[in-house]
């Protein structure tokens, strides 16, 4: 005797808290900033739903959650200047890169 078990889980948009808040990081159209929910599903029948903790950006074109993206104005805000090296941030992204790093983890750049 066998079984075939179709299911899986999938996220689902809960509710959308701030509606065309950034790009997508793949398509570049709108993505909204919103709640989310796990959603168990078993022969394509939705068993069981959870909340998720973090919000997340959902984008309204090809249906993909990504993490929000943080502005350099925010990282500033809660970094302290005074820790932070140029010496130490991609010049093609800005981001702050370990110094041991050949690359960018980021954006691929050769530093």
């Amino acid at each position: 005797m066998f079984f075939f078990f179709f299911g899986g889980l999938e996220r689902q948009v809960r509710q959308v808290l701030k509606p065309g808040s950034g790009p997508c990081i793949f398509c570049g159209s709108r993505a909204d900033l919103v709640h989310y929910e796990h959603v168990l599903k078993v022969f394509f029948v939705p068993v069981w739903r959870w909340p998720a903790k973090d919000p997340l950006m959902n984008c309204t074109n090809c249906s993909a959650f990504f993490p929000p993206h943080t502005t350099a104005a925010t990282t500033a805000e809660t970094t302290p200047t005074t820790l932070l090296d140029d010496a130490l941030r991609c010049p093609n992204c800005s981001r702050v890169v370990d110094s041991e790093f050949r690359f960018c983890p980021f954006c691929g750049l050769s530093l």
